[in-house]
């Protein structure tokens, strides 16, 4: 995420207000995308992994549950991460030259 600069000038005000309210709404609506997920794992696991390993292995439940987690988090953060700098380097093809007047 990239860091949000304070105006320069008052004139620029707004938009640095509404800059960092959508950093703000982004981050609070990825925490319930995260929990709603985090859901979604804990019961695939009771439904699907315990059965398979007992009732009793609350242990090895807990350890398939964060090797799921940590997965997806590396899975999608890796993608993440490609996407940032294709478009960086987008960006940087396309930069317009300054000029020197």
């Amino acid at each position: 995420m990239s860091k949000i600069k304070p105006p320069s000038s008052t004139k620029e005000l707004p938009r640095a207000v509404i800059k960092q309210m959508t950093a703000l709404a982004t981050s609070g609506f990825g925490l319930v995308a995260a929990l709603a997920w985090n859901n979604v794992i804990k019961e695939t696991v009771d439904i699907y992994i315990k059965p398979l390993i007992g009732n009793n292995s609350g242990l090895i439940s807990l350890i398939i549950y964060a090797l799921l987690v940590t997965t997806l988090a590396i899975l999608i953060t890796f993608q993440l991460s490609k996407l940032e700098q294709k478009l960086q380097s987008f960006e940087q093809k396309f930069q317009q030259p300054k000029s020197k007047n």
